[in-house]
């Protein structure tokens, strides 16, 4: 009998009310600016401003990430002992509201540091966020399988939160290059546009811990917590149904960072607009409003596994009409970039309603905390492995980095380099997820159980 078949019926029947809905998918609204602007414009931050080197740029991304593999499981094991310990785990979350700070940091390069001393710092201030952000997405994400509810529930209450996260990225993603100073862009912009956006996650952040405070009172877990520890992660890393879905999502998680990535590249040099990069944004982002209520009836309807095949293919499809550049034409590549973004937000509804499926289906003496610390661990290592794989792309075109208000000339080694990996890259990760993602099965047992 599986751990799906012994969860007391009164599990699958509640349904949440929206007011706490609400209020839990607030919290993505921090979240979506911790997870799009340093993935939008940080790279270009290094090479582009700081005169840092793009294969240094690329490691400064990467190194903090590593340590993330570790760092994450760790955090999730500590969310399961609070969770036993106290019946919840609002500290961790509080914590994890310190994240701000360290986002304002990142933009706050000190004036006399460029190259290596300004990756280094950088570097410093991204993993100190990093553990941050665990700290309070850990704890966040436990949510829908802390609650007693069942197959769709979870799915709404995920598509509530992709909702608000798509506000947290469009407005943080339209915003934050505005901000900077646009195509006149300065260290003081990027100083300016940290502060500001920083004031903005704080709040989001703790009305979120307040949300999730109010859902636990509306739908109690009647199972006893599970615990964590290194035993709970081996059974975890073990899980057949875990394992394909966390592989597919770290190529998925790869693909969409590295799109984020080289946005600014494209929209400059391949488009030669700089000021595109909020109309590519916009179309990458914005239609996850509308379609994410028609992904939330499609799953219902043939499931979330087909669901998520079905996006994983299109956003495959977008990437390779991107490779084709310019002669493809303006409104076929704006058209190609929000392909991608109907697929994305089915790639950020779907998973993310599947893993408290797998976690409710496995061993109770495994906690919620422990799968998603391995979760978010993934969800970093794909964060870093994008923008790292396109700054190498860069790297062996030979493109040459400047600091703010410098223009040099590419050669078109690096010109095609900026072409093609934003499209072929993304499209062959997008297809290993496909392929990882067909090995998962538990879907028609986890929607029989509802």
């Amino acid at each position: 009998m599986t751990g799906l078949d012994r969860r007391p019926a009164a599990a699958t029947d509640a349904t949440l009310p929206r007011g706490p809905l609400a209020g839990f998918a607030a919290g993505s609204l921090g979240m979506g600016v911790w997870v799009t602007v340093p993935g939008l414009l940080l790279l270009y931050f290094l090479t582009d401003v700081l005169a840092v080197e793009p294969w240094l740029a690329g490691l400064a991304l990467l190194l903090p990430k590593i340590a993330d593999v570790l760092l994450h499981p760790w955090v999730g094991h500590r969310a399961d002992v609070e969770q036993a310990r106290r019946g919840e785990r609002r500290r961790l979350l509080l914590l994890g509201c310190a994240l701000p700070v360290a986002f304002a940091a990142l933009f706050a390069v000190p004036g006399g540091l460029a190259g290596a001393p300004a990756a280094v710092w950088v570097a410093v201030a991204f993993v100190a966020g990093n553990l941050l952000f665990a700290a309070y997405q850990v704890p966040y994400l436990a949510t829908p399988a802390d609650l007693c509810i069942g197959y769709d529930e979870r799915t709404r209450l995920m598509a509530f939160r992709m909702v608000v996260l798509t506000l947290g990225i469009l407005a943080s993603g339209l915003l934050a290059p505005l901000l900077t100073g646009g195509d006149a862009a300065t260290r003081g912009g990027y100083q300016r546009m940290g502060v500001v956006l920083a004031v903005a996650m704080l709040a989001a952040m703790l009305v979120g811990v307040a949300g999730i405070a109010r859902l636990r009172g509306a739908a109690p877990n009647t199972t006893a917590p599970g615990h964590g520890g290194w035993r709970a992660l081996r059974t975890a890393l073990r899980d057949r149904q875990f394992r394909p879905l966390v592989a597919a999502y770290l190529a998925m998680s790869t693909a969409t960072h590295l799109v984020l990535a080289g946005v600014p590249y494209y929209a400059e040099y391949e488009l030669r607009a700089p000021g595109l990069t909020t109309v590519l944004v916009a179309a990458f982002v914005a239609p996850a409003l509308l379609v994410t209520p028609a992904w939330l009836v499609l799953a219902r309807r043939v499931g979330k596994q087909r669901a998520l095949l079905g996006a994983q293919g299109a956003f495959a499809a977008g990437s390779l009409v991107l490779a084709v550049g310019r002669p493809a034409g303006l409104p076929v590549l704006v058209g190609a970039v929000a392909v991608l973004g109907v697929a994305f937000a089915g790639m950020q509804l779907l998973p993310f309603s599947m893993l408290p499926d797998v976690i409710r289906a496995a061993s109770d003496t495994t906690g919620a905390g422990t799968y998603t610390g391995v979760w978010t661990a993934t969800e970093a290592t794909g964060a870093a492995l994008g923008p790292y794989a396109y700054a190498l792309c860069l790297a062996v075109g030979g493109f040459v980095a400047s600091t703010a208000g410098a223009s040099p000339t590419q050669p078109d080694a690096a010109l095609a380099a900026v072409r093609y990996g934003f499209g072929l890259l993304p499209a062959a990760a997008m297809l290993a997820a496909l392929l990882l993602q067909r090995r998962y099965t538990l879907d028609a047992a986890a929607r029989a159980v509802t």
